[in-house]
């Protein structure tokens, strides 16, 4: 009897972020193509928004994800191009199975994603911050 993959979530992505990721995906494509034809994927199902439209909520390039995996795995991460990636500072590459499992989940959801070694594994999003999003304003 073959297990029945639960649907993927809905995810939203920055049309900046949308336009780099879709080309560094199909760059990739030669070297790790089981990453980039996943992350091509995840974008050609994205609704593709302005980054004013964007959700705060939403994991972005840059945004800082705790999760926990069935894995009993409770991570901390900050979803990063390849360049920046450091696993020591906790920067993710988006061009990892993770990272690209991360990009356009909000708090809250979860979603299947295949490890390398070919293991499956679930993970679940339990808050997203942006770095931008310092916090500004002084108390009242």
């Amino acid at each position: 009897m073959t297990q029945k993959l639960p649907r993927k979530p809905k995810i939203v992505v920055a049309e900046s972020d949308h336009e780099r990721l879709t080309g560094l995906a199909t760059a990739a494509l030669e070297r790790i193509p089981e990453v980039a034809e996943e992350l091509l994927a995840e974008m050609d199902r994205a609704k593709v928004v302005s980054l004013k439209q964007m959700p705060a909520e939403v994991v972005r390039m840059g945004s800082i994800v705790q999760f926990d995996s069935d894995s009993a795995q409770h991570r901390r991460v900050q979803l990063v191009f390849p360049g920046e990636a450091d696993i020591e500072q906790g920067r993710i590459s988006v061009m990892t199975p993770i990272g690209t499992a991360l990009i356009g989940l909000t708090a809250g959801q979860s979603i299947a994603w295949t490890a390398r070694d070919g293991r499956k594994h679930t993970l679940t999003v339990l808050t997203v911050e942006q770095p931008a999003a310092t916090p500004e304003k002084t108390p009242a």
